[in-house]
């Protein structure tokens, strides 16, 4: 299960690059009135990719890394331990907000009809899941939770 959580723990980069990318060429899309492009869509496009196969790589891990039978063990044992709560509550449930928002978005964005609203959309629905993204993770600064870095 190690070389899966390496996998989850690299992909983040990709996810946070992705995620900055796109609400970047957002910002600068809204204050320079530019075009929706093709790089734009990419971006965004990526971000999402990128947030489906950390979603499901997160998914393997909850299951085989036990975390689900402390669920299955009892909720009130779960919100003791802030260790636990975290990766079983916490975690889980922002990162499948942030993936919730980001499909929303990508969906919003393909109906708007002006590059201006096209932006506008990004900006908020990816903005708001690259927030909680950052957030959830458990950078290593982060007293009980904190990962390395790099895996």
């Amino acid at each position: 299960m190690s070389t899966v959580l390496t996998i989850h723990s690299i992909l983040r980069w990709l996810v946070l690059l992705f995620g900055i990318l796109a609400v970047l060429g957002a910002i600068g899309g809204l204050s320079g009135r530019k075009p929706y492009t093709m790089r734009d869509n990419k971006m965004n496009l990526f971000f999402m990719i990128c947030c489906d196969i950390q979603l499901l790589i997160g998914i393997i891990l909850i299951v085989a890394n036990g975390w689900w039978d402390k669920l299955k063990g009892g909720m009130g044992e779960v919100m003791k331990d802030s260790y636990n709560r975290f990766f079983t509550i916490e975690h889980a449930l922002i990162m499948i907000i942030a993936w919730i928002l980001v499909h929303v978005g990508r969906s919003a964005v393909k109906k708007a009809t002006l590059d201006s609203a096209k932006h506008r959309k990004v900006l908020i629905f990816s903005g708001i899941a690259l927030l909680l993204i950052l957030i959830s993770i458990p950078w290593p600064f982060r007293e009980l939770v904190g990962r390395p870095w790099f895996r």
